[in-house]
């Protein structure tokens, strides 16, 4: 096998797809990774002398091995499912790669982050969450908290709507499903609490979205938000995941049906399925109708003092659809990040090892300017501070947190 500068791992999906097209196009040799190929193949076709395919099980943990060993690649981006970024996580160091991936729930994350002195002693760097959130939002949070003496509340999420009303796949449905249904981690008064899924709504008015709904749901952000900032006085953290309401009834219907859960149905008395595989596969036939744009809002409110006076600030991220990139919508801002933090670890803009959160290593001012290359646009209370917005906004927004009644059950 020749020798590759990365190893992408869930190659054929959405965000596989993405980070796998920028590398290329960046001119680095890639080694495509996946159960299914799935488009990958026209891949390879196209960047012949740069690019390859191998079949890979993540469930089989000798040929995950194998196969970042033998790839030579030494930064690994596993864009798989997050149920298999811990093992990802100790094949690469096994086989002494570098390793990044897109999210992981609160129990893994935490898992990940104590294996951190077992990555610094093999001279590894290992960060998981390179995605839009966990992502992009905890970088924002890194370069805003450093203009607070202190800071007790932060609250963090996104927004995400399209042109056209009509109801297509944001992201990973698996995802979604597990967010919307599964309890949400909170930090109140320095503890960390669940709280119901959907149990709270907030309204804002969304830079480039406009007024929104946004849901309490399960994100990881709040753990590692109070593991590297509890000292800096923060006591208090939530996170809320936005979709116009179109939407949000589609995704709550899955859930009431029970399609988010993973015990196996039988199929004609032939074959197990978890509705959950099916609902992926059964979505992917969606195709966005003719003029479809989407455009999302990644925002982080930072809550705290400075002089001795309480300050507030707004960070945002504001995710366009790209020509030439208008099949990935705004899922640009997943895979865009992934690849930006890998290429940074791969020519040493990042050199400090172990094992981390984006907010503990990602260098801010660097990371942005990448970003804004990309089209992503990152806002300091309301000023652009990456670049030039590349539109003009007919009514300036500021958008602040608003408490609503609840709406909607907690689905369980």
């Amino acid at each position: 096998m020749k020798q590759f500068d990365f190893l992408v791992l869930g190659a054929s999906g959405m965000q596989g797809k993405i980070v796998v097209r920028d590398l290329l196009e960046n001119g680095s040799k890639v080694l495509l990774a996946d159960l299914y190929k799935n488009g990958s193949a026209k891949v390879v076709e196209k960047f012949p002398n740069r690019a390859a395919f191998k079949y890979v099980d993540l469930r089989r943990f000798r040929d995950t091995l194998n196969l970042v060993r033998e790839s030579g690649a030494n930064v690994v981006v596993n864009c798989a499912e997050s149920d298999w970024n811990l093992k990802v996580y100790k094949a690469c160091l096994i086989a002494r790669a570098h390793v990044v991936d897109l999210d992981s729930d609160v129990v893994t994350t935490g898992k990940q982050l104590k294996m951190h002195t077992l990555f610094e002693k093999r001279e590894l760097t290992a960060i998981t969450g390179c995605g839009s959130t966990p992502g992009i939002n905890n970088v924002m949070l890194n370069y805003g908290q450093k203009q607070f003496d202190s800071f007790e509340t932060v609250n963090a999420g996104f927004a995400w709507d399209s042109n056209i009303k009509k109801f297509v796949v944001p992201f990973s449905i698996q995802s979604i499903m597990w967010e919307f249904s599964h309890p949400a981690t909170v930090i109140e008064n320095g503890r960390l609490i669940e709280k119901p899924p959907l149990s709270q709504v907030i309204e804002m008015d969304f830079r480039g979205i406009g007024k929104s709904k946004s849901y309490l749901v399960e994100h990881a952000e709040p753990f590692t938000f109070h593991y590297y900032f509890k000292n800096r006085g923060l006591k208090n953290v939530k996170f809320y995941g936005g979709f116009p309401e179109h939407s949000v009834e589609k995704i709550i219907t899955l859930i009431e049906l029970g399609l988010h859960r993973w015990e196996k149905v039988l199929v004609d008395g032939k074959q197990k399925v978890a509705p959950p595989d099916l609902i992926t596969e059964v979505l992917k036939r969606l195709t966005p109708p003719p003029g479809y744009t989407e455009k999302e809002n990644l925002w982080v409110e930072i809550i705290g003092e400075k002089d001795g006076i309480k300050k507030r600030m707004l960070m945002e991220c504001i995710v366009p659809t790209l020509p030439g990139w208008e099949d990935a919508g705004c899922n640009i801002d997943t895979g865009f990040p992934a690849s930006i933090i890998a290429q940074m670890i791969k020519d040493g803009r990042i050199m400090t090892r172990g094992s981390f959160a984006p907010e503990a290593v990602v260098p801010e001012e660097e990371f942005f300017r990448e970003l804004y290359h990309k089209g992503m646009v990152i806002y300091q209370d309301g000023v652009a501070i990456n670049g030039e917005p590349p539109y003009v906004e007919d009514k300036p927004r500021r958008a602040k947190v608003r408490q609503l009644p609840i709406e909607v059950s907690p689905v369980v």
